[in-house]
């Protein structure tokens, strides 16, 4: 029998499946669940156009802005390594701007308890990007490449814009999942809302459906373990609506627009992070999600999306790659002050390809011992493609080093199935476009 993953491993699964998954699968993007005006049909998705999909109408950036008049609360989703998603996030938040709205942006990469370094990144224009960072602990709360989300950064610190940390540190998220809320200490549940709501049946069968992946994590799943998965799902969703909405009753404008970027899984069907505010909040929200109009498993072109999906969808192109490298793979920090430990390695990964294999721990990269994650995502910040790098790890007893080429691949091309004699002479079947191929 296959032995089932932890359920630390899967909870860190679910947590970058729902990061990515609408922008992963077609199926996805077009699941009968969501608001009832709109779940029983589609709207049509268009490169480098925004669809409406109340009225089916495709509109440009400035009549969306326009179209938000009297939105307090937007939710904008993204795949976290995708520059055109986080274009698009910069886009918006010019328009609105342009538009002479009151403007404040809550942000899924930084817990509440980061607000102090967040105001002064807000209100100090003599502070710099590298200081910025470094007390806020960006390669420790978050840990993606700065870059792409420094565009959006550099225009709230060139206008003012408040800033606000949604999340919860993950010791919360843990402890709900494992224990429940009367584990919490008295400072742990005051950062989250009296009710968090786990009893829709949509919401679980769209987690189902982003966590339904080729490794087959969902099928080895236990019912306890999606369970407490689906707890900490909701946990994380009630948190980041409980701190936004707080966000908007600080502002002394009862006209500012909150802008919320969030992965898109916390987005899609409004089952979310706007169901959870719903449960305490009677103002109007929106949702903008860009979507590829490419299927990134099969590169069939996505030509339209269910409407109850967003309220607004954006057309963007795929990118095969992320723009910069990464490891693909997961840690643990290590027990007792010890190395970070390898949780699991994603297949036709660079660090697969290095010879990376679960259990390893992780002790110096490029001669620098790695104290935690947040050394190794700052060094992992300054690799581009065609770099190499040299790991120092330690297997079981030994001490070994793996040299690491960071170079993408292409996709294997499908090649037709060799002639039988009960196929000579038949007209060869059409191939098929590459289903999963790596990335």
């Amino acid at each position: 029998m296959k032995p089932r993953p932890s359920l630390s491993v899967l909870v860190l699964a679910l947590a970058l499946a729902l990061a990515a998954a609408p922008v992963r699968a077609a199926d996805v993007l077009d699941l009968p669940i969501g608001d009832a005006a709109r779940r029983d049909h589609s709207v049509p998705l268009v490169l480098d156009a925004v669809t409406d999909s109340r009225s089916g109408q495709l509109i440009g950036p400035g009549e969306l802005a326009a179209r938000l008049d009297g939105v307090r609360l937007l939710l904008v989703g993204e795949n976290h390594t995708s520059m055109e998603f986080h274009r698009v996030q910069l886009r918006i938040l010019e328009e609105l701007v342009a538009r002479g709205r009151t403007v404040a942006i809550g942000l899924e990469m930084y817990p509440a308890t980061a607000q102090a370094q967040l105001e002064r990144w807000s209100s100090d224009p003599k502070l710099t990007e590298a200081d910025f960072l470094t007390d806020s602990r960006w390669y420790l709360n978050w840990g993606y490449n700065w870059n792409y989300y420094r565009d959006i950064f550099l225009l709230a610190h060139r206008h003012r814009l408040p800033m606000y940390g949604l999340n919860v540190p993950r010791k919360i998220v843990s402890t709900m999942r494992k224990e429940g809320r009367d584990a919490l200490t008295p400072e742990q549940a005051q950062l989250l809302p009296e009710r968090i709501d786990t009893d829709s049946a949509e919401h679980r069968r769209l987690v189902r459906a982003m966590f339904d992946d080729p490794d087959g994590l969902h099928g080895a799943m236990s019912d306890e373990q999606f369970e407490g998965m689906y707890r900490a799902q909701c946990t994380w969703d009630g948190a980041m609506a409980h701190n936004a909405l707080r966000a908007l009753a600080a502002s002394k404008d009862e006209s500012t627009i909150l802008v919320v970027l969030v992965g898109s899984g916390h987005v899609a069907y409004g089952l979310g992070l706007e169901r959870q505010a719903r449960l305490s909040f009677g103002g109007k929200i929106a949702s903008v999600v860009p979507v590829t109009v490419e299927d990134p498993d099969t590169d069939a072109q996505v030509e339209s999306v269910r409407g109850s999906f967003a309220d607004f969808v954006w057309g963007v192109p795929l990118e095969h790659d992320p723009l910069y490298p990464s490891l693909g793979l997961a840690t643990s920090e290590g027990t007792e002050g010890g190395p970070l430990e390898v949780l699991f390695v994603n297949e036709g990964s660079v660090a697969e390809t290095a010879g990376f294999a679960a259990g390893d721990r992780l002790v110096a990269m490029d001669g620098t011992a790695l104290d935690g994650r947040e050394t190794l995502n700052r060094l992992m910040a300054a690799k581009r493609w065609a770099d190499d790098t040299v790991f120092s790890i330690r297997r079981g007893e030994q001490e070994i080093s793996l040299l690491v080429h960071f170079r993408r691949t292409l996709d294997e091309p499908e090649t037709p199935a060799a002639e039988s004699p009960e196929t000579s002479g038949a007209k060869a079947p059409e191939p098929q476009p590459s289903a999963g191929g790596s990335r």
